[in-house]
């Protein structure tokens, strides 16, 4: 789906677009949403029936997914849970599927904890994103999780694995099913693929363990009832900016007084700019790219001709994008800023609870 048509049909499905013309594609995607559904349906019920094989690692798995195209914050909740099991002294391993890198559909360790043996650009964004900002954690990508947890296990012999966006992999047992929902809207227009943003049924909540809302607005009450399962609210603020190239961060108000462009390959784009222009940035354009985007010569020329054109002197982008920006202009280099997120959540002890439980 190229950049026009991806935000068109986002568009058309969170309801930003309501006109006749709109109401009538949505209504014409709407049977065969229910047929997806139907499906995804039928193929929960062979797992559970174990009629589909479910394999299991011999260490505990903790799967971190949603059930929403996209945009909860996976990468920046793995990397807490990540954190929270190294400071307890346990070694842990990522498994992650490595979507968009170039060895995408093998197994290969990414980090082993201390060296980080391939580049975003073999393994995906994410899953380098994990291994360069938290330190110890072994990564390992693969589209068939199991394969690559025991890649993993005899390799790099983890103490737990996490699975990354793993809430629908159901050929792996998981000994804890967190699912990650988006507070403002958790399950969008409850509808699934391709007539909302569903990747199956809203009652595929059932499955879980513990619900976290993501991106919540302060202290806020649970948006949705989660049928007795555990739940808790996060939230996500940027909390200073990276010089493009350093490891030293600069306080956001270095941006002060200067016209900024962002740039983001992500699931939700509008999100981050939206956050930016919260914090006080003048942000004069925003360039909406698809997520995980391959920035080519061509790309790199695009960022650089817009700074140009908006007058912006600075530009700033996510940690997620950062780790590609190997083609940009050396100029544009220098005025580039990673944001770098906090997550927060609002009551932790449910979250080290069920972790001590699994554990």
């Amino acid at each position: 789906m190229n950049k026009s048509y991806h935000t068109y049909w986002r568009e058309l499905v969170t309801g930003r677009r309501s006109g006749m013309p709109d109401s009538l594609i949505l209504l014409m995607l709407t049977p065969v949403a229910w047929l997806y559904s139907l499906a995804l349906r039928l193929r929960a019920l062979l797992y559970r029936s174990g009629i589909f094989k479910t394999y299991r690692l011999p260490r505990p798995v903790v799967s971190i997914g949603n059930i929403t195209v996209g945009g909860t914050g996976k990468t920046p909740v793995t990397a807490y849970i990540a954190r929270l099991l190294l400071d307890q002294g346990y070694t842990v391993a990522v498994l992650s599927r490595g979507y968009g890198g170039t060895l995408e559909g093998q197994a290969s360790v990414v980090s082993d904890g201390a060296t980080i043996m391939l580049s975003a650009r073999e393994c995906g964004d994410e899953p380098y994103l994990l291994a360069s900002t938290v330190p110890g954690l072994m990564v390992v990508i693969g589209t068939d999780r199991f394969v690559a947890g025991q890649l993993a296990m005899q390799q790099l012999a983890p103490d737990i694995f996490l699975l990354d966006d793993g809430f629908q992999h159901l050929r792996l047992h998981r000994d804890l099913n967190i699912l990650l929902l988006d507070f403002s809207r958790p399950f969008g227009n409850n509808l699934t693929l391709p007539a909302g943003l569903l990747r199956e049924p809203s009652s595929a909540l059932r499955r879980a363990d513990l619900v976290i809302f993501t991106r919540a607005p302060g202290k806020a009450p649970l948006p949705v009832d989660t049928q007795q399962i555990p739940a808790c609210i996060s939230s996500h603020t940027i909390v200073d900016l990276l010089p493009l190239g350093s490891h030293t961060p600069v306080d956001l108000s270095s941006c002060a007084g200067q016209k900024v462009l962002a740039f983001a390959g992500i699931a939700d784009p509008d999100s981050f700019f939206i956050g930016l222009r919260d914090l006080g940035l003048d942000l004069v354009k925003g360039i909406a790219f698809p997520d995980h985007v391959v920035y080519t010569k061509d790309r790199c020329v695009e960022i650089a001709e817009a700074m140009r054109t908006s007058g912006a002197t600075v530009v700033v982008t996510t940690e997620k994008d950062g780790v590609k920006l190997k083609g940009l202009p050396q100029e544009l280099t220098a005025r580039t800023l990673l944001a770098r997120l906090e997550l927060t959540i609002g009551n932790p002890d449910i979250l080290k609870g069920l972790l001590i439980q699994t554990l």
